[in-house]
């Protein structure tokens, strides 16, 4: 099944016997608030116009639950993230379109969320809203309740000491600015650098000027060139687990699967007794 879908492809299924549901997912990471400036407000992103019958999902409150120990997005409570599903009209036998304001990250968690709780049938809007040539809403709708009930997979999410082997015997891949990986600035976190043996791959790198994913040969060529083969298990991470999950994504358009560090490096770099690698070379 394809991970992603083009606006062309959505506004046909959506004329069809079995349309999608719809989540809007707009976020921006933003350091706005250091300055005291307001936050990127995806609500009002979604009230000011989305797609006809998308309901908003918070990625704050609904796709990751409180700051903490674990990062600045550690995994959601389950019973939260199953009635914001369901709140939304998901069922299991649904299919599921995600999409944000361009960026992607957003919409990637939500997909990948849905992924390791066992959904199957999820995409991404390839390229999101900007890319949409449909008309647009600003009425809330209230779909039927969903019966989508989320059971976590046993494969796919790392922790940091399942990160940490990875780097050592497979292929882990740090999808941050390269600066960010090695260690030049940190707007965020603790301190710079990277998990010692990760691979720099900013997810950026991804994707083309208009937001869309590179064809799925181009993205195999890219992590190939990282060091990704048939035999290698894979594992992402960024700053909080965001970013990280469009670039699991990518590797799924790509055909490759791969694990993801929810806490990242948020929660890596956050224990002074964990070991912080700087500059280009992976170790």
């Amino acid at each position: 099944m394809n991970a992603i879908i083009s606006a062309s492809e959505l506004a046909s299924e959506l004329t069809g016997g079995n349309p999608p549901v719809l989540l809007d997912v707009r976020w921006q990471l933003s350091t706005a608030a250091a300055a005291g400036e307001p936050p990127f407000d995806g609500r009002a992103a979604y009230r000011a116009g989305h797609l006809p019958g998308a309901v908003f999902v918070d990625l704050d409150g609904e796709l990751a639950s409180a700051p903490g120990g674990h990062g600045r997005h550690p995994l959601p409570d389950l019973a939260v993230f199953g009635a914001a599903m369901r709140r939304a009209g998901v069922s299991a036998s649904t299919p599921v379109v995600v999409y944000d304001g361009g960026m992607g990250w957003g919409a990637a968690r939500a997909w990948w969320l849905l992924r390791w709780t066992g959904h199957p049938d999820v995409r991404v809007l390839d390229g999101g809203l900007p890319l949409w040539e449909g008309p647009l809403e600003t009425s809330v709708p209230r779909p039927a309740e969903g019966d989508f009930a989320p059971e976590p997979g046993k494969a796919g999410l790392l922790d940091a000491d399942g990160a940490a082997e990875l780097a050592r015997s497979g292929v882990l891949l740090d999808a941050r600015a390269g600066e960010r990986y090695r260690g030049e600035v940190e707007p965020i976190d603790r301190v710079g650098g990277h998990i010692p043996g990760a691979v720099s791959a900013p997810t950026t790198q991804n994707v083309g000027a208009d937001g869309r994913f590179r064809p799925a040969e181009e993205l195999g060529a890219r992590f190939r060139g990282l060091g990704v083969s048939a035999s290698s298990p894979v594992g992402v991470y960024c700053g909080s687990g965001v970013s990280g999950a469009h670039e699991v994504l990518a590797l799924a358009v790509a055909g490759i699967p791969a694990a993801l560090y929810v806490g990242s490096w948020s929660e890596w770099s956050s224990d002074p007794e964990r070991p912080v690698a700087v500059g280009p070379d992976p170790r």
